[in-house]
């Protein structure tokens, strides 16, 4: 059988600041710049769920996306949406909050609820411009 892949798209708001404690604050300053701000910043989150598998020959689907939908904003957008993903996401406690870094975390959180395989990439941008992409390599 043919293998598809389907995504979700989700939406979600909040707040972090890139700091390495490892590191002086010039360093910092230098490697993350304004997003180093000792008030942190924030973005609108996009991300997108990619699962795949065979083709239900009675429904259609690979997966219910509406399922998707409830699962993800139950598992991880509870958790960051109007967060400050510092010290606010327990999943995410100690953790430089970069893009790479929530990529990686949303899907070790979502691999538990999707497992088999079924999960194929994980797509966190923090603007238009600017996405990560992690398929659990």
């Amino acid at each position: 059988m043919p293998i598809v892949r389907v995504t979700r798209r989700l939406h979600f708001s909040a707040g972090h600041r890139l700091h390495s404690p490892e590191l002086s604050d010039k360093e910092n300053r230098e490697i993350y710049g304004l997003c180093s701000n000792p008030n942190g910043h924030g973005h609108n989150y996009g991300l997108e769920v990619t699962l795949k598998g065979e083709v239900d020959p009675r429904t259609g689907y690979v997966v219910d996306l509406k399922r998707v939908r409830e699962t993800v904003e139950e598992v991880v957008l509870r958790d960051v949406d109007h967060a400050n993903l510092n010290v606010d996401v327990p999943w995410l406690e100690g953790t430089i909050p970069t893009a790479e870094n929530v990529a990686i975390a949303i899907w070790r959180r979502l691999e538990e609820v999707f497992p088999g395989g079924v999960l194929d990439r994980v797509v966190v941008s923090e603007s238009e411009r600017n996405y990560v992409e992690y398929r659990g390599e």
